[in-house]
């Protein structure tokens, strides 16, 4: 017996969505998508819109046509896949079932409505090879943006996967299938068979694609294999989701890891680099604070900047060398960010031009924005004759004015273009002349037909009868039951209503058919029209990609020295040295949140004779503040940035540790001081002599001497093994011995100013190590009752006085299992008889004398 459900239309049905099993199918019936089966369960509940039923039962859910983008953001923000299934053929024309194919498959990675995306950053869908045997050595990482055309690969070390995907944040990651690649909670995660990551196959797609004999222009050579065939799969991946293809896509760039400062997600988290500690937290993050960008490109590229600094010292100063000449001169300043407010996201717009997507009123927004570039050009050439950058100079040089492209645009397109392209009106009168005359035989009946209503009042004698004009029944002549009696002989009924007939004359409907011919023949022309407009920019598609790039490097230098100039930011000296000098250094977020002259700034000073430096302090006094301020002086240096202190000469850090604070991953049955040992494993294994390591609090999650052991341990493999530049607060102050051990160790302390039982916390650091935390002091500002307070101190008094908790009691019995750091000498005769000595009345003679007789007694011990 035949299924009820096989008619023509859930036959087509059911064979596209076999081809799309892991998709919601937005299946087109006119001027609705619809979901069948399981598709519309799912899409009822994630949408919250009805269930419904066919009449043979199928299961049905529907979104209009024209709202579907909203519904769309919803689904890919809720992971999932739509593809869209388009009817490619007119249904006035069709010969039984409309023909439907599918146009594109959207899923997070892959989404190119503007409204869904973010301007300040991209949306990247990435692809990952493992190299080496269980995911060991060489791993391939390729990127592509699809909104902006951005091609990125990357073969980097397996170790550094994690801070690889960290930085580019993709919304969607595509693994070969049985892989086990660690993604971020949210990352949608694509697996494709095995074969189609073969290097030799990819090599050949690229080299097919970009027109190239081979790969070596782009800088990809024989230790590329894994990125190489990371982008094949990719690309492969990317030609089933856009059937159309992607003509919009920019040659492929490739990223060298030891050319850039490496962040781990650890140091981007503890640091607030762009996202805040606190979910939801405002004005938190060191990208707001700098970010005075004005366009979407800019904003985008100042992100991958703060996230990816440099390393080569030249490149670095030629990028300071472009914000100091735009700091010291404003007013070029000014009217370079003025001409660039106006230009909007040349990438994005050129993009979906060249897929076939850009509406009409993108297209006059993408020709405003090309209007801006003459004055844009002409106020970096103002600011470039000063000849004190190199960049500033060859972008002047080389700017593409693009001005044929915008001459085109604004010959063609009318002052504002509507949203849809069925609105009309996206064509400039004079523009095209058989669009011209079409519209003059529209205007020409349109105004016999307003003439008309007057005309047949006067013939007719009914004074409110009126013309209308409906898309079922076209024009009419209106008139009330009450004059039914007046209606001439040649009037035609052609629709009855409660109160009134609509009638038509042969005069109607002959300029009828002139009006509504000649609008559906304009429509056929603008769309024609249109089309090839939107073709041509997709074309120098490249071209407006490469200004946009020269925009937003302009954008950035701009932001960059205009944060400089309103933050007293100030140039710092980079070079290839081991020494890190800080003067009156601040901490560029926290600043912005206190009256200026509130902040306390900090000198630091790193040099080989003392390059681990041990802070001590009590808590409140902004031992952490200082950590993140130093990493931070030293990320905005090698991003090309001014910085928040009075002058600053930093050695080049290939790495930038930090471990601030403590955090839980509880998902993964980690407690915090798990964590803890976790991120510093991390830390002793990955980095190197040239590495920043700033430490705050190892070993506080376990008991006191653990924890001791442990940071003391820690403290001397940074130093003797690494050999790296490191900044360690605690409140071990055991650890303060350690200089006497570590010859480049040194201690410091956060100053604080004891009067009665107040203490004032001068925020400044100071030579030396201090023995007191005040961590009491601390629980009573936070508001612990007095009576625990003045136990407390009690508790405290004995401990430090006694070495035992309860006052009266016997000390607590030596435990046998816990070794201890120092030895337990209290009750030795010799050190009874140091303690006996008057140091004031010993000669140096007899000083050597006793100590020559205490080291002849204690061998004898």
């Amino acid at each position: 017996m035949a299924d009820a459900t096989d008619t023509p239309l859930m036959q087509q049905y059911k064979e596209i969505k076999s081809r799309h099993r892991d998709a919601i199918l937005f299946f087109r019936m006119g001027d609705f998508y619809e979901m069948f089966f399981d598709d519309a369960h799912l899409a009822a509940r994630l949408l919250d819109i009805t269930l419904t039923a066919r009449g043979d039962g199928v299961p049905l859910a529907g979104v209009p046509v024209k709202a579907a983008a909203e519904y769309l953001r919803q689904l890919v923000a809720a992971g999932q896949r739509v593809a869209i299934c388009e009817q490619i053929e007119d249904p006035r024309l069709a010969k039984g079932i409309v023909r439907r194919e599918v146009i594109e498959t959207i899923t997070p990675g892959a989404f190119l409505d503007e409204g869904a995306l973010t301007g300040g950053r991209n949306n990247f869908l990435a692809a990952v090879m493992l190299g080496g045997q269980g995911g060991s050595g060489a791993v391939g990482l390729a990127a592509i943006d699809l909104g902006t055309g951005e091609f990125v690969l990357e073969t980097i070390d397996a170790t550094a996967l994690d801070e690889a995907l960290g930085r580019l944040a993709p919304a969607e990651v595509v693994v070969p299938a049985g892989s086990d690649v660690p993604l971020a909670d949210g990352v949608m995660r694509t697996t494709r068979e095995a074969w189609e990551f073969d290097p030799e196959l990819a090599r050949e797609d690229l080299a097919r694609r970009f027109t190239v004999a081979s790969l070596d222009g782009f800088g990809l050579g024989p230790g590329d294999a894994p990125a190489i065939g990371a982008a094949g799969a990719l690309l492969r991946y990317l030609a089933d989701l856009q059937p159309s293809g992607l003509p919009h896509l920019a040659r492929p760039t490739v990223r060298r890891g030891d050319a850039h400062l490496w962040l781990d997600d650890m140091t981007r988290r503890n640091l607030e680099l762009v996202e805040p500690l606190r979910a939801g937290a405002r004005g938190t993050t060191v990208l707001e604070v700098l970010d005075r960008t004005v366009t979407p490109m800019g904003a985008r590229l100042l992100r991958r900047w703060l996230l990816s600094p440099l390393r080569d010292p030249e490149r670095i100063r030629q990028r300071l060398d472009a914000v100091a000449t735009m700091v010291q001169d404003e007013r070029g300043r000014a009217r370079l960010r003025e001409a660039l407010d106006g230009v909007r996201d040349l990438e994005r717009l050129a993009g979906r031009a060249a897929a076939g997507r850009a509406t009409p009123r993108e297209m006059g927004v993408l020709r405003d924005s090309l209007l801006r570039l003459p004055d844009t050009l002409e106020a970096l050439t103002g600011l470039s004759r000063r000849e004190q950058s190199a960049l500033l100079n060859q972008a002047a040089e080389g700017f593409d004015l693009l001005t044929d492209l915008a001459q085109e645009l604004a010959a063609a397109l009318t002052d504002r273009p509507p949203a849809v392209l069925s609105d009309g009106e996206v064509i400039r009168p004079g523009h095209d002349a058989e669009l011209d005359e079409l519209r003059g035989l529209r205007d020409g009946g349109k105004q016999f037909i307003a003439g008309l209503q007057q005309r047949e009042r006067e013939r007719t004698g009914i004074p409110s009868l009126k013309v209308g004009f409906n898309k079922v029944f076209g024009y009419y002549l209106e008139i009330t039951h009450a004059h039914r009696e007046r209606v001439p002989a040649d009037y035609e009924r052609r629709q009855t209503l409660a109160g009134a007939e609509r009638y038509v004359t042969p005069e109607l409907k002959e300029y009828e058919a002139k009006v509504l011919g000649a609008e559906e023949r304009m429509g056929t022309r603008e769309a024609l029209l249109f089309t090839a407009l939107r073709e041509r920019v997709g074309t120098a598609a490249a071209r407006v990609q490469r200004t946009a790039r020269e925009l937003a490097r302009l954008d950035v230098w701009a932001a960059l020295a205009e944060v400089a100039v309103r933050q007293h930011y100030t140039r710092p000296e980079v070079h290839d040295g081991p020494t890190l000098v800080l003067k009156a250094s601040r901490h560029p977020v926290i600043e912005t949140m206190m009256p200026r002259e509130s902040f306390i700034p900090n000198d630091v000073r790193f040099e080989p004779s003392a390059r681990v430096l041990l802070v001590t302090g009590p808590n409140m006094a902004g031992k952490s503040t200082i950590l993140r301020q130093i990493g931070l002086c030293v990320l905005l240096a090698q991003m090309g940035s001014y910085v928040p202190a009075a002058a600053a000469s930093i050695g080049i850090v290939d790495r930038l540790f930090t471990r601030v604070g403590a955090s839980d991953n509880l998902a993964r049955g980690q407690s915090t001081f798990m964590v803890e040992m976790a991120e510093t494993s991390a830390i002793l294994h990955n980095a190197t002599a040239r590495s920043l390591v700033l430490l705050d609090e190892i070993g506080r999650g376990t008991s006191t001497y653990d924890g001791v052991a442990i940071a003391w341990a820690v403290t001397e493999h940074l130093h003797d093994v690494v050999g790296c530049r490191t900044m360690f607060a605690t409140h071990y102050h055991e650890l303060m011995q350690l200089p006497e051990e570590l010859a480049h160790a040194r201690n410091l302390n956060v100053g604080v100013r004891e009067s009665g039982d107040t203490v004032i916390f001068l925020h400044r650091l100071e030579s030396g190590g201090t023995d007191r935390s005040y961590g009491i002091h601390v629980g009573q500002l936070a508001g612990l009752p007095a009576a625990v307070v003045q136990r407390a101190r009690q508790i405290l008094g004995t401990l430090e006085t006694e070495h035992r908790m309860v006052p009266g009691a016997p000390p607590p019995p030596e435990d046998p299992g816990q070794l201890g750091l120092f030895g337990q000498l209290r009750d030795h005769p010799v050190v009874e008889e140091l303690r006996g000595l008057d140091l004031d009345r010993l000669t140096p003679l007899d000083a050597l004398n006793r100590l020559a007789e205490l080291k002849r007694r204690s061998g004898e011990g």
